[in-house]
């Protein structure tokens, strides 16, 4: 596994354990003492190594966790997408500044399922648990958290999404566009792979600032077609590079989460992390 920063990768498996612990006992607001003896480590060292992950004591984070988070997102932190760009949101809030430049392949390209083309990957460590990463010569494709579902459920839902593309295992290839993508400094690219509704669904995704929010109604609204929430939705699901392609800033009018293709929990925590650090700035 590739440590992207010159943090401890233990502390990654130690903040995913207590995000688990607390966000399963959420309605009981467990203690300092008791979330840092569920991780195994003294109140005073969990909490030094918490804050510097998150930016907030686990106290505060642990609110951030709570079931009204979501409704309290869209209440303070809701983002008009076409606003959002006329604003300079999208440029100026996003996590660490990150600058993203991409491009997408074309509908022939896509249609041939990744034939000829090569895909490097790698595993890391990223601030959500383990992460698998991929990337053409054009810039990272996928990102895939296995977390909540384990390694092999990772990789073969990438491999489905391009079946004839030739998978080599070249971690070093990506590792400054992953760096880049997780607040290490330097420049990310993508090469979104979908059919051209997809694309335009990712599109409006990356107009979301990190630390707010939208509605899949909002996207549909976007993209030209209010009436096609559902099918927004299911391109949301089918979204290949998490993270750096926000979908999990994607809710439910409602307030309601949503689903999340690799779990809650870890929505949930890339939600609870992208707040922290905007009321911490």
């Amino acid at each position: 596994m590739n440590n992207l920063s010159d943090k401890d990768p233990y502390h990654y498996t130690v903040i995913a354990r207590a995000i688990e612990f607390i966000g399963d006992r959420v309605t009981d607001q467990p203690s300092l003492e008791e979330t840092a003896a569920a991780v195994g480590l003294s109140p005073a060292h969990f909490q030094r190594v918490f804050s510097q992950w998150a930016g907030v004591s686990p106290k505060r984070y642990q609110q951030y966790l709570t079931l009204d988070h979501a409704k309290n997102l869209l209440d303070d932190h809701f983002t008009v997408l076409d606003a959002s760009q006329e604003t300079g949101l999208s440029g100026s809030s996003r996590l660490h500044d990150l600058f993203v430049k991409w491009e997408a392949m074309s509908p022939g390209e896509y249609a041939r399922k990744g034939e000829g083309l090569t895909i490097n990957y790698g595993w890391f460590d990223s601030p959500f648990g383990e992460v698998l990463t991929m990337g053409t010569t054009r810039g990272l494709c996928g990102m895939a958290f296995s977390s909540e579902f384990g390694r092999d459920v990772a990789m073969q839902d990438m491999i489905s999404r391009w079946p004839k593309a030739n998978f080599v295992e070249n971690p070093e290839a990506i590792t400054r566009w992953t760096s880049a993508a997780f607040g290490q400094g330097g420049e990310t690219a993508l090469h979104l792979i979908g059919a051209p509704f997809q694309i335009k669904v990712w599109e409006a995704l990356l107009s979301i600032p990190s630390g707010h929010v939208t509605t899949y109604s909002e996207i549909a609204q976007r993209i030209g077609n209010p009436k096609a929430v559902r099918a927004v939705g299911t391109a949301v699901g089918k979204n290949p590079v998490s993270w750096l392609i926000p979908c999990h800033r994607a809710l439910r009018k409602s307030g309601g989460l949503g689903g999340y293709h690799w779990g809650l929990p870890v929505k949930r925590a890339m939600l609870a992390y992208e707040a922290a650090r905007l009321d911490a700035d």
